[in-house]
């Protein structure tokens, strides 16, 4: 009987077809590897680079500068980090507590912080369209909807009519004095919503104004207002809708008390 001999050829392509194998077996076991430690390198950064936003936009990193008693130089130095520091705005219970900033559009604070440094966390800032000295009858404050009760994220709680009812004031630091703020009013509205979104009514304007803000409130708060008053409006997005916005209105009252801000003169005296 004659044995068939295996052709060498045959042989030859079935190595070479298990290395072919091993070869893609190792190169798709190395892609998935790489893949995997990008992804986790990319989820850290995203984690590493969140924490630094937040702690950008955190109020302990501010109240150094916040204009106290004692503390009123302090807040000097913020402005002369950064001239456009105009103010401080509280909601009292809440962690909204930051230096209130103004430039000359409304994009800038929107990515810079309130010592005039590029921050994603932005600046809580007055439209530019308002005068400085909240002298109009309506002012507009922005801030970013952050998570950890950063900047204006606290506004969101102020859907829940509980807590609308326990947070009834703030106060706004301007001109070297303070300003109670009494809310009156929370309301949703449209980023593009002109009967809301238009700083500095004039004053044939005012009581239309106030029609549409009771109209519009999700709830009120029993308190006279009328067009002879000053309102401040605190705006930020919502989480629930691409253009929504959350937004708080109060009545800006006579000035409470000074901090002595010191005139120039008596700046050139200090030692």
């Amino acid at each position: 009987m004659v044995s068939r001999q295996q052709k060498p050829g045959k042989h030859i392509c079935r190595s070479a077809g298990r290395l072919t194998i091993r070869l893609l077996d190792g190169a798709v076991n190395f892609a998935v590897l790489t893949a995997f430690l990008l992804l986790f390198a990319l989820g850290c950064y995203v984690l590493w680079d969140s924490k630094q936003i937040l702690q950008a936009a955190d109020t302990n990193r501010y109240e150094v500068y916040k204009p106290t008693e004692d503390k009123s130089k302090s807040f000097e130095e913020l402005q002369a980090l950064n001239p456009e520091v105009i103010g401080w705005v509280t909601v009292d219970g809440t962690h909204i507590d930051y230096p209130v900033t103004q430039a000359s559009d409304n994009d800038k604070y929107v990515n810079t912080d309130a010592e005039g440094k590029y921050s994603l966390a932005g600046s809580i800032f007055l439209d530019y369209r308002n005068q400085k000295d909240f002298t109009d009858f309506n002012s507009i404050l922005y801030g970013h909807h952050m998570a950890d009760h950063a900047m204006f994220g606290d506004l969101a709680d102020f859907k829940n009519r509980t807590f609308f009812d326990a947070h009834p004031s703030g106060n706004l630091y301007y001109g070297g004095s303070n300003h109670k703020v009494d809310f009156f009013a929370f309301l949703e509205a449209d980023a593009y919503d002109s009967t809301i979104y238009q700083p500095a009514v004039t004053e044939d304007g005012r009581q239309e104004y106030l029609n549409t803000i009771f109209q519009k409130a999700l709830y009120l708060r029993q308190l006279q207002v009328d067009t002879s008053d000053h309102l401040l409006l605190l705006s930020t997005c919502t989480s629930d809708a691409t253009n929504g916005r959350h937004i708080l209105v109060g009545v800006i009252r006579e000035a409470a008390s000074a901090y002595g801000i010191k005139d120039e003169g008596e700046r050139e005296n200090e030692p």
